[in-house]
């Protein structure tokens, strides 16, 4: 069945970095544009970023770009989220899902960031 874990959260301190993985099966990965969301406590899921099924084009909401960096690699059916300069405010739990939220969610991996 298709199913999308997520995983790599952590605490960290602010500053600090941490690198998320997305596992993906049950559906032809390498053809879908994919991308990684955030929910913070008591807060709407949001989006953070998309990359294109090759790879070739990624967009980044305002609040993370210049920090998050967004990869894939189809053959390993798994995307990635390299996160540095990590700030309190990028505390929530993240999830990865198309850009069209057609897959079933994961259970999110938590990131918290705090001294």
């Amino acid at each position: 069945q298709v199913q999308l874990v997520e995983s790599g959260g952590g605490l960290v301190q602010p500053g600090g970095s941490l690198r998320l993985s997305c596992a993906a099966s049950g559906f032809t990965f390498r053809i879908y544009a994919m991308s990684w969301y955030r929910q913070a406590l008591g807060k709407e899921r949001e989006w953070v970023a998309t990359i294109s099924w090759s790879a070739s084009e990624t967009n980044y909401a305002d609040s993370v770009k210049g920090r998050f960096t967004i990869s894939r690699d189809n053959a390993k059916k798994t995307m990635y989220l390299q996160m540095n300069s990590l700030e309190p405010e990028d505390t929530a739990v993240y999830y990865c899902n198309t850009p069209q939220r057609s897959r079933p969610w994961g259970q999110g991996t938590q990131v918290t960031v705090s001294s």
